[in-house]
This record gives structure tokens, sequence and C-alpha cells, in this order.
């Protein structure tokens, strides 16, 4: 698909921020929006287009900041509105965008507007949320939280229920009121005006609920099945998002992307059409479910090895899917989840290659890569051994339900935990070797992922082999190469165990872009022929001319250019 005019999105990398993580200015321990400014040297060498920041509005502290109680101002212990905005300047002065987190499917329940709506049943506030009337049976319906439990939560005051499809301190707003609908566009048009480049949505595909909110069918083993058929992509879902682009966002040349777990490539193309879809882009999660068993209770905290032609499958699907009628947002990492290169990688022998490898696949399918900070460094999962150690409150309602409660061994919850806890993303920044990794110059909110003495900022910039400068010759093959931000993608070997191998193919220029998924030596022959005019044009293993071409050597990344279409066809 050609750019349309104006889609920088496009061509733009995006790097994101946990602020609480990135970098502290004053020894509290909390990193903060001045510490981000001190590094905006650090994202601008590397190359990065967008920043994007996590919640830094003041919140109720249950949800790293996704617990909002005032969306136009800055936490204190972030900072103040002025700090923002100099770091808004110093981007902008150094050629980079800045993106907020818009999180309006719910608000903290210490929201000016929560606290006034459970004041009275009477309260002009009461409908800015959903409300059901209390049973003495149980909930109203056997909707459950993706943080476990009932996702109703009774409030003895007035004897009605609260919907909260997260955390009970996150009661979700009511989008079938229009004045809700007004004040969400108010505070958007505020940050806009303010000089900012676009928003990151939160669970942006929640906001329509079906009404009467029915019963979803009970699982196995447990009471509360998450009811996603009742609220992901709901019935006017469509309706609030236009209504949004036409009375705010299409006033501005900014940048949208909406978390929209649970939507196909049919549904995201509506979403995102270049003509007449609300977003931008959208994060879907299909290739997050590849290594969880979706069969049990909990699938988010299980772990199964995934096979690398079903991530193939899914991946191809996006990226057909959406070719020429929407786009892709490319992730493989964030504050959500894992570290990637110890979830789809090897983050012991072969750390440093298959991180590298995870990153050519990010960076040559189409769509918009996303960074999230410390990927470029190839930072592993953090494995802390005592329960004292994490805060995300995912981790420890697990911990409290299955070992508290439920008497199962610690040990075994806790490597749930170090495989998919959120906490693995949220260790701070490692900047140096040094005390606290040079984050701070106090104590850490959260212990530091152990590996920093060796895994670090200023370890990675002195080393010409490292991730980092990977990282930035990638960012810059992608703005130089249209078949990548352009390019139609063909999948070569969909079905073979290890080897990742595709196309990339625009005008007059196309990619061939090989992956070894695997820790063993892969031969080459009878699997793939190489054109005889292939020119390497970036490798993990060695510079071009000195790699092997019969074989890819474990977790090895080849992207190879062929000049003309014409000479290249497709290899065998």
């Amino acid at each position: 698909m050609e750019q349309p005019d104006g889609a920088w999105w496009r061509r733009s990398t995006v790097y994101q921020i946990y602020p609480k993580s990135f970098m502290d200015s004053d020894g509290d321990g909390v990193g903060d929006l001045r510490g981000i400014t001190s590094k905006l040297d650090y994202l601008h060498a590397l190359g990065v287009d967008v920043v994007w920041l996590c919640p830094v509005y003041p919140h109720g502290g249950v949800d790293g900041g996704y617990d909002i109680t005032d969306y136009r101002a800055i936490a204190p212990e972030f900072g103040t509105l002025a700090d923002w905005q100099e770091l808004l300047a110093g981007l902008h002065a150094r050629g980079m965008r800045l993106v907020m987190d818009l999180v309006v499917n719910h608000t903290s329940d210490r929201h000016p507007w929560f606290l006034e709506a459970r004041s009275s049943t009477d309260s002009p506030y009461r409908d800015y949320y959903l409300w059901q009337p209390g049973r003495d049976s149980g909930p109203p319906s056997n909707w459950g939280s993706h943080f476990g439990g009932s996702a109703w939560q009774l409030d003895p005051a007035t004897g009605e229920s609260y919907l909260h499809l997260f955390a009970p301190e996150q009661p979700d707003l009511n989008w079938e009121n229009p004045r809700v609908r007004r004040e969400v566009y108010d505070l958007m048009t505020f940050w806009l005006e303010l000089g900012i480049d676009g928003f990151r949505m939160d669970t942006i595909n929640m906001l329509s609920k079906v009404p009467g909110y029915p019963d979803t069918a009970p699982g196995a083993d447990y009471a509360y099945p998450l009811a996603e058929e009742h609220f992901l992509n709901g019935p006017r879902l469509l309706d609030y998002l236009r209504e949004m682009r036409a009375e705010v966002l299409s006033k501005y040349d900014v940048m949208t992307v909406g978390e929209t777990p649970g939507t196909t490539p049919e549904q995201a193309a509506v979403l995102t059409d270049p003509q007449t879809g609300p977003l931008d882009m959208v994060f879907q999660f299909d290739h997050m479910a590849v290594d969880k068993d979706t069969t049990s209770a909990r699938p988010r905290w299980t772990t199964v090895p995934y096979a690398v032609p079903e991530l193939k499958r899914v991946l191809g699907r996006w990226q057909t899917g959406l070719h020429g009628r929407g786009w892709n947002s490319l992730y493989l990492g964030n504050h959500d989840v894992p570290r990637m290169v110890s979830r789809f990688g090897d983050d012991g022998e072969h750390r440093v290659a298959s991180a590298k490898m995870l990153a050519t696949l990010l960076f040559t399918l189409q769509g918009t890569p996303y960074v999230y900070q410390g990927d470029e460094l190839g930072m592993p999962n953090a494995r802390f051994t005592s329960i004292d150690d994490y805060r995300d409150v995912d981790t420890l309602n697990l911990y409290r339900e299955d070992v508290t409660q439920g008497g199962r061994d610690p040990a075994e919850v806790l490597a749930m935990i170090h495989a998919k806890g959120r906490d693995n993303a949220r260790t701070p920044m490692p900047w140096t070797a040094g005390e606290h990794a040079g984050f701070t110059t106090g104590t850490p909110w959260i212990p530091l992922n152990p590996t920093y003495p060796d895994i670090n900022a200023e370890a990675a910039i002195a080393d010409p082999d490292s991730v980092y400068w990977y990282y930035r010759d990638l960012i810059r093959l992608r703005r130089e190469h249209p078949a990548i931000v352009d390019g139609r993608y063909d999948d070569l070997r969909p079905t073979h165990d290890t080897l990742y191998a595709y196309l990339r193919t625009h005008a007059q220029e196309q990619l061939l872009v090989l992956l070894n998924f695997g820790g063993a030596v892969l031969d080459l022959d009878g699997v793939l022929e190489l054109p005889a005019n292939a020119e390497l044009l970036i490798g993990n293993y060695a510079a071009p001319g000195e790699v092997p071409p019969g074989v890819l050597q474990p977790w090895e990344a080849r992207v190879y250019v062929t000049r003309t279409v014409e000479e290249t066809g497709t290899p065998g």
C-alpha cells in the first residue's frame, strides 16, 4: 500500500517508555520526566522517531498508572506539567514526536467522577459508570475480571454493583452516556492543544458492552470466566471511535494506535482503513498466544513451547490480511508481557544472536515497529527469587490466590511468574554497571534485573557488535528501503519447523529475509536456494561477504536485497 500524504507514522519507529523505570532524576527511586529528558540524546542516537509514554497522570497506585484520578495533570512522582512541557520541547527539537497513553475504558475509583457517582443513586455522575442492582445470590452476571474474581463489585452504600473489567479500583466508564464521551473528547483536546503527536489507546475495543451483561459459558474450574464475547468489539464500538475521529482526531496531524485484544484482521482492516477507519493502527494479540495453553482456566499464566509454523501462520495472517487495507503494529514485548528474548529467543548462550534475530523479524515485516525500553540491549526476564520483590497487582493476586489461599507450591507459582510476570519488563533501565545500574542514586522502587552488571546501555554502546548497534542499523535500513515499509509479504516455507523465510516485494526492490528459529545449525540445501544476484544487506553473525551462504547458524538472521524484481523471481 502506498502511503497517504501525512501518514508519517508508517515510516516511523516507536520507542515505548515505562516512566517509573526509565530514569530517576531526583534520587527517590522512581523514574520521572526529567530523567527521561536527560536521556533524549540516547533515544535520538538510537534513531527512533516517536516516544510512547506510558501514563504519567495522577493515579490510584493499583495498576502501574492505568488507574487514573486526574486526566489533565502530571503525577507528583513524575514531576510537573512544566517538566512534561520541557520533555515535549526536547523531543520536538530533536525531530522526535510524543504519543501519550489514553486510558478511557475505566478510571480510578478515586477519580472525582466515581467519588460523586457512588455518593448516591441520584448523583448526576451515577451514569458515568455501569451499575446493576445487587443480588443476594451473587453478582449481576458471571463476568470475570482480567485480574481474577468477579468483574462486579458490590457498593454497600447503595446496594448496587459496578462493573470493573480489571481491578475493583478501576470502574468501567459508561460510553453509552454522551456526557462521558464529551468529557473524553475534551481531555483529548487538552493534550492535543499542548502539542502532543498522538495517543496509544488502552483497551480501546472494550468500550462497548453487550446490553444486559448476559452470562457467559462457565469455565470448567473457575467461577468467573472472561466474557470477552460480550465486551470486545461490542455493538457500538465503531460508532464511538468514528465520533471520536470526527469530533477530535480529524483536526490534528496525529498518530493513533488502539490496543485491541481479540480483534481479527478483518475487524482491524475496518478500524484502520486509510479512508474510513477511525484509527491508524492497532495492537493485536494473536501472536501473544502461541506459547499459551488456551485450554487452561488461566491461559495468560501458562507457558508451552511455541511452534514456529504456528507463529508464522499468525504473523502471516496479519501481514496478508491488512496489506492494502489497513496497518499493523509490530511488537514482541511491552510493559505487560515478558522480555522478548526470554519468551521467543534464547536468553542464555545465544542471547545476543537471538535478540538480534527477533529484532530482524520485528523490523522487516509490514507495520510500525515498537521497541520497548531495554529490548535494544537484549534484556532478559528478571526471575526474582522471592514474591516480596514483585510489585505488579496481577502477579500478587496470582500468588495470593494460588499459594496463600490455595496452598499451591510457591516454587511452582514463582516459575509461572518468572516466565510470564509483567514485572519482568518493569525493572529499572540499566544504564551502567555501577550502583543501582545508574538508574537512581536512591533505592529503586523495584529491584534491578540481576543481569545489569553485564547488560547495560554503557556496555552496549561501547561494543560495536552489541544488540544496541544492530537495532540502530535496522532502524536506518527501514528508512532506506521502501520494500520494508510498503512491500508485499510472501512466506516461502510456511511449514518448516525452524526456518522463517519470506519476501518483501515493492516496485523494483525485493528483500529476502531468512531467520533460524533454533539453537542448531540449519542446512539450507534442499530447503531453499538463494538467488544468484542476492546481496547480503544485514546479518547478525558477520559482515557482508563473510557469511557462509549454505547454512544458518543458531538464531541467525540475514536480509538479502535484489535490485530488480524481474531478475529475482521467487526463490525456490
